[in-house]
Order: structure tokens, then sequence, then C-alpha cells
């Protein structure tokens, strides 16, 4: 039998799909059900409020929202749920993404969205995985496990990358592959 699902990754077109595809991997490795959507704050408004209607009643915790360009999505979304939304701003041609930022970093009050960094969705996700570990069921104390974990391995990359620039230089070290 399928978990329920937890986390929504939503996005407001396919392109943003490439960004958005790093918080689905990161939750997958957390073991966190998630499903992914596309809805377009623009062009399907009613469907954002059906969706969310329809998430909060399944169970569903936390919503990923991506979006570039004016990036209504996550807001569109933090103003139809009381669900927490962590909105991901795509980077754009225009402006490279400081638009989606903005839009999704100004929104008025009562109506909070928690950005990250442009195109960062694996931050998102990080975020939501804390979000989710900070219940006091079992499976939030092994989402605090796994955080840790996580967190430890990245303090072994950084040791280990001193001690290689150390040991090989600089030039040497920007050709090894990651």
């Amino acid at each position: 039998m399928a978990k329920k699902t937890e986390v929504v990754i939503a996005m407001g077109s396919r392109s943003d799909l490439k960004v958005m595809k790093a918080a689905a991997d990161i939750l997958e490795n957390f073991g966190v059900p998630s499903s992914t959507e596309i809805l377009s704050a623009h062009r399907t408004p009613q469907l954002l409020e059906k969706r969310t209607v329809i998430w909060e009643a399944s169970g569903v915790k936390v919503i990923i929202a991506g979006a570039g360009g004016a990036a209504h999505l996550p807001g569109m979304l933090a103003s139809f749920s009381v669900l927490p939304v962590i909105g991901v701003p795509v980077t754009t041609t225009a402006l490279g993404g400081l638009d989606s930022l903005l839009s999704i970093a100004q929104m008025p009050k009562g109506v909070p969205v928690a950005p990250v960094a442009v195109d960062n969705s694996t931050n998102a996700a990080l975020l939501a995985v804390e979000i989710l570990a900070t219940g006091t069921e079992t499976n939030a104390r092994v989402l605090r496990k796994k955080l840790s974990e996580y967190k430890k391995s990245m303090a072994r990359q950084v040791f280990s990358d001193r001690k290689k620039l150390k040991k090989i230089g600089p030039s040497r070290f920007l050709k090894l592959k990651k």
C-alpha cells in the first residue's frame, strides 16, 4: 500500500520541472511521500483552490511551489491554504530569476511564503523535511536522524575537500569530478 502524500511539489509549467525535480529526488531520498503537479496561477486559479482543499483533507503537510516570472503560484497557493508553502523562484530570461524571487518574498502580511534561493528546490525539499521532522510521531524522529546524518555528511565532504585541496593544489583540485 502506497504511503499518503505528505509534500506536494507544484509548478507553474512543464519547463519548471528541470528545477523542481531536485526537490522530488531529495524527498525520495528521505523517504517522504510526495506528488508533483503542474498548476497555473493565472490559467487555472479555480483548480488551485480545489487542489488545496483536497490536499488539506488528504493529510498533505507542506507545499513546495516553483514558478518563474511573476511567480504568483506560491502566493496563490498560500492564499487558498493553511499549509506551509515554500516558494522556489525559477530563473527567467528577463531578470535571471530576481523577478521571481522578489515576487515570492514580497508577500503581503497574513499570506506567508518561505522563499528559497533561485532554482534551489533542493533547499525547499530539505526545509519541508525539517518541517515534517518537528512532529512527535515516529516518522518525525526518523527524519530528524536522517537530517542529522545528511548534515554530518556535508561536513565530512568539506573536510575531505580541504584535505584534497591542500594535498594537490587549486589547479588540480578544480579538474576533479564531483
